[in-house]
């Protein structure tokens, strides 16, 4: 609360810049320019996650099932990739998160700044990548199992195209002509 000797922010100090964060440093209220959007990027990564922790958890204990010693080596490597880029999906994925717990507390810098939003959306692209890299491999292993190498061929083309259609084509062309 004010008093005599602080009279308070003056309008000036209010002033807000281009990223929707005031000159002074505070956070808009409202939600609006860097605060909503990465709150929006938090919210979409609550809908990715946790197809992708699910997909590690099934992958994480499928060398322990005793069918796992009869995979071929194309199917052992399916595996491997699809393992190992969840793991890396995840990581990514949950790395906005992290970066709002530790950034504000240990350095008292501020915890949204247009940088930081940059870098997070890109992280987020990363993670997305990788998910669909995992989701590909994973289409690939148990159409192999159960169908035969022919038709996982089939399968992991079916759906690294259906990925790249659903989310990069249709948001970086469709609404492009759209808008």
């Amino acid at each position: 609360m004010p008093t005599k000797r602080d009279p308070g922010p003056s309008a000036k100090d209010h002033k807000k810049g281009s990223d929707g964060v005031s000159e002074t440093g505070s956070e808009e209220r409202d939600g609006g320019g860097v605060n909503g959007e990465f709150r929006a990027l938090l919210e979409g990564l609550r809908t990715s996650l946790p197809g992708v922790q699910v997909l590690f958890a099934f992958l994480l204990i499928a060398p322990f099932q005793t069918e796992f010693s009869n995979l071929s080596g194309a199917e052992v490597a399916s595996h491997a990739l699809a393992f190992y880029a969840s793991g890396a999906a995840i990581i990514l994925l949950i790395a906005p998160s992290a970066h709002q717990r530790f950034r504000a507390p240990l350095t008292g810098l501020k915890r949204r700044s247009r940088r930081h939003l940059i870098v997070t959306t890109w992280l987020t692209i990363a993670g997305t990548c990788t998910m669909g890299v995992a989701m590909a491999a994973t289409s690939h292993l148990v159409s192999s199992m159960l169908f035969g190498a022919a038709t996982a061929i089939a399968a992991t083309a079916t759906a690294g195209a259906l990925i790249g259609w659903a989310w990069v084509y249709i948001p970086l062309v469709t609404f492009r002509r759209l808008d």
